[in-house]
Formats: C-alpha cells, structure tokens, sequence
C-alpha cells in the first residue's frame, strides 16, 4: 500500500446486526472482538447491534462463519489457512471458497518442541525411539484445535501416533489451551511439550526444576506441513530459558479474520477501516509488554493487516488501498 490522504470517517447509516466469534473469552481473540464492536458501533446507527460468541479460535471459526451462525470469526494461526485456496490443511473444509478474509491481526508465534534434557536428543524424529518414556503434553487433534492438529502432524510425520505411543507404555496429556500443558511439563507431570504462546510468562518458567532442549523440527515435518502449505519459522537464540541457538520450529504467528464472500461491502468496508485507523485503540492495551512479548504485535503495521493467506473481501480490499500506511481516527485512547 502507498501512503493517501485519510479518506473521510466512514458511518453505516441503518441499523445493523452483527455477530463476531472470538475465543473462550479471557483471551487475545475476544478482545480484538470486543474492540471492533466498539469501533463499529460508534459509526452506526443508533439501535445497531453487536455480539461476540465463545469459540476456540480453529476450525470452528471457518465452520460458524459458513454455517452463517456468524458474520466474521477469529482463528489462529494463519498458517492453518494457507493451503483453503489448494483444498490443502486443516481448514479445507467443504464450501471453504465461499470464505473471504477482512484482515490479519499480526502477532510473532511458534510451535515448539521442548523436552527433558535427560533424553539427549536434538531433533524431532529422535523422539520416535523413545516412545515408552514419553509423556507428550499438547492439545487434542479433535478435528477443531488447530494446535492439536499440527501437533499431532508433527508427531505423525515421526511414525508416531496417539496408539502406538500408549501401545509401547507412554502417554499424552491433552488440554485445551497452552498453560495446562505448560505447567505440567514445569513441574514434571510430562516430559515432552509441544506447544504455542512461547511469549507468555508461563514458557519462561519451563526450565525451573530441570534443564530442557528445545528441538528442531526434522526434514520430515517440514515436508508433512509443506504438503499443507504451512511452513516453518525461527525462534532466535535466547528467546526461551535455555535456548542456545536459533530454533526451527513450526510457524504459529497472527490472528486471521473471516467473514463470508457476501458480508455487505459497507459492513466489510467499515470493518477494514477500524482495523487500520483504529489501531492504536488496540495497540495500547499491550503496551506494558515489550513488542517482542506481546500476544498482538505493536505498532500494528498497515501493510501486515492487509496481508492475508485467504482472498480479502472486494470491500475490504478496496478500503485498504484507499487508507495506505499512515490513517489513524482512534481519538482519545482509553487506556493510554
């Protein structure tokens, strides 16, 4: 995008009815839901109104914005929608080209493998000779969590599956989100984490009560996931307790906004509109965390929320090459 004169502060002038999907509820999704209504809201109608559900941020989110239960949905991470337009991944689900996306919320994410330093292993596929000794903590591959997915991918591509690890006396340990998991390999109910938020405090303690490796994801995994068209990423030296070089691991970065190819244009346009100028409205309720430790990635850059893995909505489209890089209408900020 070029840089244009703000066009004028746009206004949905009829009542309008619109749901958002975000997360469970205390997390990064449903506050960007939350900020959006409030955006929206303050340039419609009087009587417009607005609604977040609960979801859980995966398949779930492409499926309730097909089904029409939604108008726009929250998933993570983008990569997971990589291969819709190849009928490829996770998210390659039926009616998936009536999808279209409004924006991308970046944030800096990885998958990581970490395991008990006693096993003296390096990279991934080195897990498969140690099956009776494994206690894997990660998500479930319920056809919804997308951590569960990849998860399960990555071991996969090892030969190893949920059968065969408990058939040779080892086991899984599922939760739905990262902190369960975390705090069980913490504190030793599980020596084997794979898992994402490697920003958040709860990854800087995986090293309290033992040394840990982190392993590098194998020419294995990375063809299993290039078929899905989802690749692999850095997590430089130092970044996690113990980290001693640069990390290849699985891509797991930004928060990916879908709605149907026939959202109204105002709606989608408006939508694309407060993403970008009213950014900062966001940004400042991370600003207590250094950019490199925030769950939302700030200052949020025009260009990256206008970069999406999936068609944008013709409207939205449109909006972002009118605003360019440097629109901003957030007014007076609530927690600045």
């Amino acid at each position: 995008m070029t840089e244009h004169a703000t066009p004028p502060e746009p206004f949905i002038d009829r009542e309008i009815s619109l749901i958002f999907q975000g997360d469970w509820g205390q997390a990064n999704l449903h506050r960007i839901c939350g900020w959006l209504c409030q955006e929206i809201g303050d340039r419609s109608a009087p009587g417009s109104r607005f609604g977040i559900w609960s979801g859980r941020g995966g398949t779930d989110a492409v499926r309730a914005v097909l089904a029409q239960d939604v108008d726009a949905a929250l998933l993570t991470p983008t990569a997971a929608a990589a291969g819709i337009t190849a009928g490829a991944g996770p998210l390659a689900v039926p009616g998936a080209d009536r999808l279209r996306a409004l924006g991308t919320l970046p944030q800096r994410d990885r998958l990581v493998t970490c395991v008990d330093a006693a096993f003296g292993v390096s990279h991934t596929g080195e897990l498969a000779e140690l099956l009776p000794s494994l206690r894997i903590a990660t998500s479930p591959d319920d056809g919804v969590n997308l951590i569960g997915a990849a998860a399960h991918r990555l071991l996969g591509a090892h030969g190893i599956t949920p059968g065969r690890l408990e058939q040779a006396g080892g086991s899984m340990l599922y939760a739905e989100r990262p902190f369960p998991a975390i705090a069980a390999f913490r504190d030793g109910g599980a020596n084997v984490l794979i898992h994402e938020a490697i920003m958040t405090p709860a990854w800087q303690r995986v090293a309290e009560h033992r040394p840990v490796t982190y392993l590098d994801v194998d020419p294995a995994v990375v063809a299993a996931f290039a078929d899905w068209h989802w690749p692999t990423a850095t997590v430089p030296a130092g970044y996690l307790p113990g980290l001693d070089h640069d990390l290849e691991a699985l891509e797991f970065s930004d928060f990916l906004l879908v709605c149907r190819a026939d959202l109204p244009d105002d709606i989608a346009s408006m939508i694309a509109w407060c993403l970008v100028a009213t950014r900062e409205a966001l940004e400042v309720q991370y600003h207590h965390l250094p950019p490199d430790r925030s769950p939302v990635s700030y200052p949020l850059d025009p260009k990256a929320i206008a970069s999406t893995p999936v068609p944008l909505h013709p409207a939205a489209e449109a909006t972002y090459a009118a605003l360019g890089e440097g629109a901003s209408a957030a007014g007076a900020l609530m927690w600045a």
